[in-house]
């Protein structure tokens, strides 16, 4: 096809504000699908997206449009997550584009992850078309929202079309204004081949199945192809498109977006924002690449029962087919056996994992609390990275630690604004910009990433009613007063249940765990102390008390002198007892005291 007919587009939009739905209306629209074939998000493939309304993975499809001009345009839409735990797809899904739809819901107006995405996309010098979603609900102010979307982002909104996809109400506005205001792709086809590598993921009938976006040159099969990256070479046997559907085609020229297959076995070999060349005549230099994607979030996972640990062995090899952003190395402990040290890019991302793991494998996991990458500097001058609490050196030999902070934005209605300020100052919050956009404020803060982590997003959500939106990027290490709190019970360190804090938060935080193991380890025929500590010092302490036998039962009246020796000998049995007594601690009892949040 003519380069001129070919529009590649992205759509950007927070959670929930019809980004599928808007898919869903302009593959039914230009016909890509029979209506018999035709679902609801057709373009979530997963059954955990369908269920939670989010997209995960960056989808794409092309559609043939006849358009008012008389021509056939060929558009590519990659559909991106909005969540910020996925910001690397939208990154990579977007500098495979010239435009993006910036959908914006009528009700709800400008979002903190409709910010951050369509920020991405102007830094991609995208042309970018507003579109007012849901304009058929009685609460839509499409008005008020276009006055928002020129006073938050600066973008024109005069020509901003006004949609309901649920209804199919003005798409085919939508698929006019593509094709009069998204620029075509630039490229020259007779130069070497240069292809950027969007996404790859496992086929099992396939192997790796490449996504890819032509920048130079013709992709034919049977051609031979190199990663630039690495060096690694292949003869493409399958050159296709989705229409949402795997569909054959010859070629792929200058400007369009399809997907290869050439029998590589393994991922590794296939990063994402490679460049793809020719091996007879390859391009001098590779395209700008992505930043590749690096764990935030960390926590490890232990199978309930320890003889599953090659079944989860072999479900985490299979998962990271399918997802190269998340990693794992192998890790023992010895409260809860052999398991892996799992990096993930944020907190979502670590609960979509979990859940994988227990649907698609039927696994039963104890997740460690989430902990974050902090930077040692010893005292040698060394800097070692701290993935997990229990590796942390003698405090002696650290000269300072530093942690990762965030920058987060945060919009909500003025009526809340007061709790939310709140909530960020108790979470060692530093503001740094507090405007307003009608009757919403918009709070930047700058926050550790360590008090996110945990519950901060549920606080948030449950403070504001549900109304607050977040959204963060990282900001950064700053040095911090640290320090690593030892869980003791019966005097023995319990090292999956240390964790790091604010020297500040410590106490609370110690005392908080102390309380919940006293309710959830069984009770022993001996007093079993349950302690707090950093390094040498006890911050909190709860006993769970002994069974006892009521051994002055068979005294009748009589010396109290008798009674006393008998409670003073029982007294010293449960002494000895403790001594040489083994606490057990059910996994029921970690899997509850780990579970994220302070309730």
């Amino acid at each position: 096809m003519n380069k001129e007919n070919i529009k590649n587009f992205s759509i950007v939009a927070h959670i929930d504000h019809g980004k599928s739905t808007l898919a869903d209306r302009l593959i039914e629209y230009c016909g890509g699908l029979s209506q018999r074939e035709m679902k609801e998000q057709i373009l979530d493939s997963m059954d955990i997206e369908r269920e939670r309304g989010i997209t995960i993975k960056a989808q794409t499809v092309r559609l043939d449009y006849k358009a008012d001009d008389g021509k056939t345009y060929e558009l590519n839409l990659i559909d991106t997550p909005g969540h910020v735990d996925f910001a690397y797809e939208v990154s990579r899904s977007l500098s495979a584009c010239e435009g993006s739809l910036l959908v914006v819901d009528a009700s709800q107006g400008v979002e903190a992850q409709t910010l951050a995405n369509v920020y991405k996309a102007i830094e991609a010098n995208h042309e970018i078309i507003p579109v007012i979603n849901k304009i058929d609900l009685p609460a839509a102010e499409p008005e008020r929202v276009k006055q928002q979307i020129e006073e938050v982002i600066g973008i024109d909104t005069s020509n901003a079309l006004h949609i309901s996809a649920k209804t199919g109400l003005g798409i085919k506005d939508v698929l006019e204004a593509l094709v009069q205001y998204i620029p075509s792709p630039t490229g020259d086809s007779d130069a070497p081949l240069k292809a950027l590598l969007i996404d790859s993921w496992y086929d099992a009938y396939l192997g790796v199945v490449i996504l890819l976006r032509i920048k130079d040159g013709v992709l034919k099969k049977g051609m031979q192809i190199r990663m630039m990256s690495n060096g690694a070479k292949y003869t493409v046997d399958r050159v296709g498109i989705f229409t949402p559907k795997m569909q054959n085609v010859n070629a792929l020229e200058t400007g369009e977006i399809g997907f290869i297959t050439a029998a590589i076995k393994t991922i590794k070999d296939t990063k994402v924002g490679d460049t793809i060349t020719d091996d007879s005549r390859p391009a001098e230099k590779p395209l700008e690449g992505f930043k590749p994607s690096i764990s935030v979030v960390f926590c490890s996972l232990f199978p309930v029962d320890s003889s599953y640990y090659e079944v989860l062995k072999e479900s985490l090899a299979k998962l990271q087919l399918n997802d190269a952003s998340f990693d794992y190395q192998p890790e023992k402990s010895a409260a809860l056996g052999q398991g892996f040290r799992c990096g993930f890019l944020g907190l979502l991302h670590m609960e979509i994992i979990q859940e994988r793991l227990s649907r698609e494998f039927d696994l039963d996991l104890i997740t460690t609390a989430p902990s974050v990458v902090y930077k040692i500097h010893l005292t040698n001058g060394e800097m070692m990275e701290l993935h997990n609490p229990a590796d942390m050196p003698d405090v002696v030999r650290i000269a300072r630690i530093d942690e990762p902070w965030v920058k987060a934005t945060i919009l909500v209605p003025d009526e809340y604004l007061g709790s939310i300020l709140q909530l960020c100052t108790e979470r060692r919050g530093i503001q740094e910009d507090l405007t307003y956009v009608g009757s919403r404020a918009m709070a930047v803060y700058k926050l550790p990433l360590n008090e996110i982590v945990f519950d901060f997003y549920d606080r948030l959500k449950s403070i504001s009613k549900g109304y607050a939106s977040f959204d963060y990027e990282l900001a950064g290490y700053m040095e911090s007063d640290l320090v690593k709190i030892s869980i003791l019970v019966n005097g023995e360190n319990v090292d999956a249940l240390s964790f790091m804090a604010h020297r500040s938060q410590a106490e609370r935080r110690g005392r908080l765990i102390c309380e919940r193991l006293k309710d959830l380890i069984p009770r022993h025929q001996f007093k079993i102390p349950i302690q707090a500590a950093i390094g040498g010092n006890v911050i909190a302490r709860e006993t769970i008390g002994a069974y006892r036998k009521d051994v002055t039962a068979k005294c009748y009246g009589g010396d109290i002198t008798r009674k006393r020796k008998l409670l003073e000998k029982q007294k010293e049995g449960k002494k000895r007892m403790r001594q040489f007594g083994k606490v057990e601690i059910p996994q029921s009892a970690f899997i509850a005291a780990l579970k994220i949040g302070d309730n």
